[in-house]
C-alpha cells in the first residue's frame, strides 16, 4: 500500500490589525519565525496600493518567501493584487479566477465582483461588464468601457467610460490620467476636463450634488 503524502497548507502571514505600525517596521521582526518556502498573506483591512503591495511582496521575496495567495477584506487591495496578477481571495468569499499570472494582452478575466482587462482598448474596442471593471492599460480615443459598478483605469483614459450603467449613481470612474472624451455615471453625462492633468495625480469622477465632479483620487483608491 502506498501512502500518499498529505498536502501541506501554506503558512499564512497576517498583517497586524488596526495598522498600529507600518508593515516596514513590523515585518523584519516576523521574518525569523516564518517557515521556509511559499506563504499566503492575509492583509486584513489594510488598503495597499500597487506600489505598496509590490514593495511588500519584494521584501518577502528577498527573505525567500513567495506569496501564493493574498487574502483581503479591502476591495482596493483586491484591485491592486488583481492588477499585479497575484492570486487573491476576498476574506470569506472565494474569488476563483485571478490565479493566472500570464501575459495574455487584451483578455478579460472575470470573477464575481471584478473584471480585469489587461491591455489597451483601441478605437472601436468596447468592453462591458457586470460588477466593477479594472483595465490595466489605456483606453484610447474611440475606445469605450462600461460597468455596472466602478470603472478603474490603470493607465490613461482618453476614450469613453460609463460607470453604474444600470443606474448606480454611487459608482465612480478612476484613472491614473483622466482625460476622457465622455464620462457617464448612471444617467448623467459629462465631458472630460480639458486642462492638462497634473503629473502623477490620479483623478476620479463621481456624482456630487447631482452632477459629475472630478476630484483627485485617494492614493490610489482609499474607500470614501
Amino acid at each position: 500500500m502506498t501512502v500518499e503524502p498529505t498536502p501541506q497548507i501554506p503558512y499564512c502571514l497576517s498583517l497586524p490589525a488596526f495598522r498600529s505600525v507600518s508593515w516596514q517596521q513590523w515585518l523584519p521582526a516576523q521574518l525569523p519565525s516564518l517557515p521556509s518556502g511559499d506563504i499566503d498573506l492575509d492583509t486584513g483591512d489594510w488598503t495597499l496600493s500597487c506600489r505598496d503591495l509590490e514593495a511588500l511582496l519584494h521584501a518577502l521575496h528577498q527573505a525567500g518567501h513567495n506569496v501564493q495567495l493574498l487574502i483581503t477584506r479591502c476591495r482596493n487591495t483586491l484591485i491592486s493584487a488583481a492588477a499585479l496578477g497575484l492570486p487573491v481571495r476576498e476574506a470569506s468569499t472565494v474569488i476563483p479566477t485571478l490565479e493566472a499570472r500570464d501575459d495574455q494582452p487584451n483578455e478579460a478575466k472575470t470573477n464575481v465582483d471584478l473584471t480585469v482587462h489587461r491591455g489597451t482598448l483601441r478605437s472601436g474596442d468596447h468592453i462591458e461588464t457586470q460588477g466593477h471593471l479594472l483595465i490595466v492599460g489605456d483606453v484610447n480615443p474611440g475606445g469605450s468601457a462600461s460597468a455596472e459598478g466602478d470603472v478603474y483605469v490603470w493607465g490613461r483614459l482618453r476614450g469613453r467610460a460609463h460607470a453604474g450603467s444600470k443606474g448606480n449613481n454611487t459608482a465612480k470612474i478612476v484613472a491614473l490620467q483622466l482625460r476622457p472624451l465622455q464620462l457617464r455615471i448612471a444617467e448623467l453625462v459629462a465631458r472630460g476636463p480639458e486642462e492638462r492633468p497634473q503629473p502623477g495625480l490620479a483623478e476620479q469622477a463621481c456624482i456630487l450634488d447631482g452632477a459629475i465632479s472630478i476630484q483627485p483620487a485617494s492614493a490610489p483608491f482609499i474607500p470614501q
